[in-house]
């Protein structure tokens, strides 16, 4: 059975580290000693180097590194209309740095009054476009891949409280137009050209977590299966009017916050729900060590669908064992119904997934790229689209 379209036995999650030109123009927008024009353009021409970078280095499922982006799910939300950003979380996610994640407040009837993501994706396929135009005849498949937070960014950290009583009393009336949002905003994917969305989502992640369970029943009122059963249903919707040959998958991450994590415990509070109930195509998932505990959820997956198993670290700087790597993948392996046929191999998560980004250097960070790329020809063979 093919791999669904736009998936690759190399793949990755998304986020690339900044580069420190970018990282300190960025820093003049708090000054206005930069436009938002002058800053694109900025951005423009780090992107179209991570762009090719990335085809250089074996990776076959491109995206922009999150380039324009601070946080992997701020940037993104702050543009739906009736969201704002206001201030910190008052969370126990506290990093070693002393930083919270910013707080996402629903402050009106939400809305989608134009497309978010499209003009950035039109930048990278342009992009993807020259690279490919400039290589040999023996040209490989290349995907332009959009990743964008899950609709439950918007409610499980924040909760009631966070949502506006006036614009929306009850809550079933604010999901419904969260859907909407969404359903808009993918449409508009598509007839720009992409074909591939992923969705990123920490909060499924952290209903593995004991203690955020706990956290996550006081603060929502719910039980955290029936919560997990929720947002399964809330995605599904989400992405129930995509069209057949757009492919959609889901990230899930316990926190990747300059090399730091917030959440541990394996898939088994919600691989039933995750793998059975869940209507994406692929699944990005962290394995990268012991926190994401053993590969028995992926009993549950099935046969029609695929899991890019996040074995290697984009957390440290050095390299990933080889052969630690290819046991790892052969373990899983025997809990799939079509065993290796069913996986693919990553990182567990980006290499920045905000734009202060993980504890190694851009070669480093490129050096692993290769060292995946590596690995998944030994294991599947040259050609990583099959």
């Amino acid at each position: 059975m093919p791999l669904p379209a736009g998936v690759y036995r190399a793949d990755h999650v998304g986020s690339f580290l900044r580069p420190k030109p970018l990282l300190s123009e960025r820093e003049k927008l708090d000054t206005n000693s930069i436009s938002l024009p002058e800053l694109r353009k900025l951005e423009d021409a780090h992107i179209a180097d991570v762009v090719a970078k990335q085809i250089q280095n074996g990776i076959q499922s491109v995206t922009d590194g999150e380039f324009r982006r601070a946080w992997f799910h701020i940037d993104f939300l702050q543009h739906v209309e009736g969201v704002e950003r206001h201030g910190a979380l008052a969370s126990t996610n506290v990093t070693s740095h002393g930083q919270t994640p910013p707080k996402i407040v629903v402050v009106g009837k939400l809305g989608h009054p134009k497309p978010i993501q499209v003009d950035d994706y039109k930048f990278v396929e342009s992009e993807v476009a020259k690279v490919v135009a400039g290589q040999d005849s023996n040209k490989k498949k290349i995907t332009t891949k959009v990743c964008i937070p899950s609709p439950t960014m918007v409610h499980f950290r924040g909760g009631r409280e966070a949502i506006s009583a006036e614009a929306y009393p009850e809550l079933d009336a604010f999901f419904e137009d969260l859907v909407t949002v969404y359903q808009k905003e993918i449409q508009d994917l598509y007839e720009a050209g992409c074909r591939f969305v992923q969705l990123d989502d920490t909060n499924l992640a952290y209903l593995c977590d004991e203690g955020m369970r706990s956290e996550a029943a006081k603060r929502h009122g719910e039980d955290p299966q029936k919560l997990t059963k929720q947002y399964a249903a809330l995605i599904n919707k989400a992405i129930s009017k995509r069209p057949s040959d757009m492919v959609v998958g889901i990230h899930l991450c316990r926190g990747n916050f300059r090399s730091q994590w917030f959440a541990e415990g394996g898939y088994e509070p919600v691989a039933e729900v995750l793998f059975k109930e869940l209507d994406v195509d692929v699944y990005f998932l962290e394995y990268d060590d012991e926190r994401s505990g053993d590969f028995a959820p992926l009993r549950f997956l099935p046969e029609n669908k695929t899991v890019v198993l996040g074995v290697m670290s984009s957390k440290k700087a050095a390299l990933d064992d080889k052969e630690a790597m290819i046991r790892r993948l052969n373990e899983a392996a025997t809990f799939c119904p079509r065993g290796l046929d069913q996986l693919c191999l990553s990182h567990q998560c980006g290499f920045s997934s905000t734009q202060e980004g993980n504890d190694l250097t851009e070669e480093e960070q490129w050096a692993k790229v290769r060292l995946e790329v590596e690995i998944a020809k030994q294991v599947w063979g040259e050609d990583l689209s099959v």
